[in-house]
């Protein structure tokens, strides 16, 4: 193919200068006064195409045809169809991450008003969704997990930072609003940073380190104004933060060329955890503490306490299951702007549910919050 060739109309047609063709070339046909007209005098031209022919036998030269179009005439770039049914992939995929996590976070927080025993709830929660992929796997609806020795020594770490950061989040929003638990764990980039600077020595730049104020200043400033504030609460959400971001290191490290799809990985994920968490759930509160609040939840409640456990225990499993299917479709990146975005959701419709009362400071410590993580997002990249 020729390459493209620009010119502007004006080399054609210009008032004070007369381009005369002494004779017919042999290679381009005449061109008409009338064809010349319709051309624009201020827009360039673009040749798109020129395509030659072999001559026949009756014709004595070749011929190339030339199509030409102005610069805003362009045709413009279709984009193929494989590409936008992905962008409607992970947009099905982020809608149903947020959604599933805000019903979680409303059945949760009405299971621990009502039946405040967190080890128990984060045990049902682990114990849901291990049993919904068994059953999953048994009955070849997800593809059994091709898995070794090595990966679930890998994965023991991750195991024992989930579940801590999963027990210390229940704990958490056991004593304190829901939006304030997820205000506090907003700050887990600041985590993130300083346990990758001081413990595996990574250095980032300085837009990074710039981001970590706003998430500190607003997550400060929300704690400070807070009006049920707690300490339990809050170092829940603190104890939450380090926790995951150990699960995330562990994660990184541990996984390098394992073949596990982010369902697969999740569910045995799910597995371990429940293991390791099980004995501490007994010890801490045990079946003794789990009778007697079960029976005043019930008197109180009557049997939706146990459809909200339920729920609650389902409805973890499915958004956790779902936000690491989306890994394997989006960068790091779009994950944590999508994980910001989740936050925000689940912190206006936890306030709108339970009417939380907010005031305007804190309401401006979460938004500073939450601006801070996007930035930290952006400056990662």
């Amino acid at each position: 193919m020729m390459p493209a060739l620009s010119f502007h109309g004006s080399t054609f047609l210009h008032p004070r200068r007369q381009y005369l063709l002494p004779h017919r070339s042999p290679v381009l046909p005449s061109l008409s006064t009338e064809k010349i007209r319709v051309v624009s005098l201020s827009k360039p031209l673009h040749v798109s195409k020129a395509e030659s022919f072999s001559t026949d036998k009756d014709k004595a030269r070749s011929i190339i045809t030339c199509k030409a179009y102005e610069a805003d005439r362009s045709e413009p770039i279709i984009e193929s169809s494989a590409a936008a049914a992905r962008k409607v992939k992970i947009g099905i995929y982020f809608a149903t991450w947020w959604g599933l996590n805000v019903v979680f976070n409303i059945y949760n927080k009405k299971v621990l008003n009502a039946y405040p025993f967190p080890w128990l709830t984060s045990t049902l929660s682990l114990a849901a969704g291990s049993l919904i992929m068994l059953i999953s796997w048994a009955l070849r609806i997800a593809e059994f997990p091709n898995t070794d020795v090595d990966f679930w020594k890998s994965l023991f770490p991750v195991a024992v930072a989930h579940t801590i950061g999963h027990v210390a989040a229940t704990v958490s929003m056991s004593k304190v609003a829901v939006s304030f638990t997820h205000i506090i764990k907003s700050a887990e980039p600041a985590f993130s940073v300083l346990v990758s600077r001081f413990i595996l020595g990574e250095s980032f730049p300085p837009s990074v380190y710039l981001s970590l104020l706003p998430i500190i200043g607003g997550c400060g400033l929300a704690a400070l104004t807070e009006l049920n504030f707690n300490m339990t609460g809050f170092m829940g959400a603190m104890i939450s933060n380090l926790a995951f971001v150990f699960r995330n290191i562990f994660s990184k490290k541990g996984m390098k060329g394992k073949s596990v799809s982010g369902m697969n990985y999740y569910a045995c994920l799910s597995i371990l955890s429940l293991l390791i968490l099980t004995p501490f759930a007994f010890a801490v509160e045990g079946p003794q503490m789990w009778t007697v609040g079960f029976r005043e939840a019930s008197s109180q409640i009557g049997p939706q306490i146990i459809w909200w456990m339920g729920a609650q225990s389902v409805f973890y499993h499915l958004y956790n299951q779902v936000s690491y299917m989306s890994l394997d479709e989006i960068s790091p990146l779009t994950f944590s702007v999508g994980n910001t975005m989740k936050r925000i959701s689940v912190i206006v419709s936890s306030i709108i549910i339970f009417r939380t009362p907010v005031q305007p400071v804190n309401a401006l410590g979460a938004a500073i919050a939450v601006l801070g993580t996007f930035l930290y997002s952006q400056a990662k990249q």
